[in-house]
This record gives structure tokens, C-alpha cells and sequence, in this order.
């Protein structure tokens, strides 16, 4: 019953690994199509705002996604000192794209509000 359980996680994992892809491709073409129609209206720069905008918004929902996906296929396997310490990596790292790219899309740091940047 145990293994049928950790079996279904393991399948979720990934199922939810390709949901973090399909939310990071799926964005990148909205934004891209939003940014030829843009470009025509608006101009170049506008445009291109708007673009990474798009683009980063779905990147860190994406990256949101996969951290967990990436916890859920962590526990679904023999827990090591290794596994745990690459998946604090992998959470870490992901944390620090994800603070940038708010930096880049909002102006601001996560942690604070949007008049302050």
C-alpha cells in the first residue's frame, strides 16, 4: 500500500514537473505573440517592457512549480543526506532567480513593498 502510494507521488512529481514547463513555454509564447502585437502598435520599446514583463511573471510561476515538483520526486525516493542537500540547492537557487526576476519584472526586492524600490 506504501509503495502504491509513493509510486502515485513520484507520478505527480513529474506530472506537476511538466505542468512547471508547459506554465514557462506557454508564457513565453503569450508574451512573444503579445509582443508583436505591441511592437506594431506601441513601438519597440514599449513593447519590449511589456515582453519582459510577461516573461517574467511566467518564469517565476514556472519556477515556483517545479520547486514543488522537485520536493514531492524528493520524497518520493530513499531519502539520503545527498538527496536532501540537493534539493536545498535546487530550492535555493531557484529562490534567488526567483527574488531577481521580481527585482527585474516589480522594481522591488520580494520583501518589500512596491514604493520602496
Amino acid at each position: 500500500m506504501l509503495e502504491a502510494a509513493l509510486h502515485a507521488l513520484e507520478k505527480a512529481g513529474h506530472g506537476i514537473s511538466l505542468a512547471g514547463v508547459v506554465v514557462i513555454v506557454g508564457g513565453f509564447l503569450v508574451a512573444a505573440w503579445r509582443y508583436a502585437v505591441r511592437f506594431r502598435r506601441q513601438g519597440a520599446e514599449t513593447a519590449f517592457q511589456a515582453f519582459k514583463v510577461g516573461l517574467g511573471r511566467a518564469l517565476l510561476l514556472g519556477l515556483e512549480i517545479l520547486v514543488v515538483a522537485d520536493v514531492i520526486e524528493t520524497i518520493t525516493v530513499e531519502p539520503t543526506v545527498a538527496s536532501l542537500a540537493v534539493l536545498a540547492m535546487l530550492v535555493v537557487l531557484r529562490t534567488i532567480v526567483s527574488w531577481t526576476l521580481t527585482l527585474e519584472v516589480e522594481g522591488h526586492w520580494p520583501w518589500q513593498s512596491a514604493g520602496e524600490g
